[in-house]
């Protein structure tokens, strides 16, 4: 799930509110693109390095609660520090020295994806009102809005369908309107913003769509915008999923220019997540 998700974001990151022309000629898959803001490319963003913190936390064994979630997320940070966070948050990143006072820092009212992109992880989690208690108080540390808590749920409940119940991706819609997170637009077919109901809505969109994940991250792509953060969600949750063809090209892992957290280090990850899906089962 997290390698995937990593090259997902990666490759994703290149496109990022991009112009259109770029898509059309460069998104076939075949190597990272520089980001358009940062001087950087085949390197993953925020939203891996944060679900990376979820993961890590759930299998620490440690308390929840939002102080502790909230050191997790600074030290995942601190000890890798990234771009991609948006310029406020990084900035504060580097600067708090704990948890306490990062949550005593931040303004948690965004409506933004945050909450949602690092959501995917969770679904690892046993019972239903486990993933719906953790998911929410992990988003109300930067995103304590009901559309911020409501876009973590619906992924990390998506993520707990496919894994926990070996759902269908022609049943997640009616799966997530019967636990009250299906508000979101399964056919979307435009440009996607910051917002959490577009990128949520968006990637539910593609994944429904396809079976295979190179089909999958290129269609998150081609949709423009918030293209990392699509990419990310959906990449993440058709892991999820024993539909999904896990067909994305050798060559993007070899690329991707991670040292210390890279493929080694995520693919360890996620044999620690995969115990946890055993053992609860």
């Amino acid at each position: 799930m997290l390698t995937e998700i990593a090259i997902a974001d990666a490759y994703g990151a290149g496109f990022e509110f991009c112009a259109v022309e770029k898509i059309r000629l460069y998104n076939n898959l075949e190597s990272y693109c520089k980001h358009e803001l940062y001087d950087i490319s085949a390197k993953y963003t925020d939203d891996t390095q944060m679900s990376i913190a979820i993961a890590e936390f759930i299998l620490s064994g440690v308390k929840w609660d939002k102080e502790n979630i909230a050191a997790k997320f600074l030290e995942c940070f601190q000890r890798d520090i990234r771009l991609g966070y948006s310029e406020g948050f990084y900035n504060l990143l580097t600067q708090v020295k704990s948890g306490k006072e990062l949550i005593n820092t931040l303004i948690s009212t965004s409506e933004r994806n945050g909450a949602a992109m690092r959501s995917v992880p969770i679904g690892f989690l046993k019972n239903k009102s486990d993933i719906v208690f953790f998911a929410t108080l992990q988003a109300q540390i930067t995103h304590n809005t009901k559309l911020g808590v409501s876009s973590s749920c619906a992924v990390a409940l998506a993520a707990y369908f496919g894994l926990h119940t070996q759902g269908t991706l022609a049943e997640l819609k009616d799966f997530l309107e019967s636990e009250g997170f299906g508000e979101w637009d399964f056919n979307w077919q435009k440009r996607v913003s910051l917002n959490a109901y577009d990128t949520v809505s968006a990637a539910f969109s593609c994944l429904v769509k396809y079976n295979s994940m190179s089909s999958l991250l290129k269609a998150c792509i081609e949709l423009g915008g918030d293209t990392d953060s699509v990419a990310s969600i959906a990449i993440g949750l058709a892991t999820c999923f024993s539909e999904y063809k896990n067909d994305l090209p050798n060559h993007l892992f070899q690329m991707l220019k991670e040292d210390k957290y890279g493929i080694l280090f995520l693919r360890n990850l996620d044999k620690d997540l995969m115990n946890l899906l055993h053992d609860s089962q």
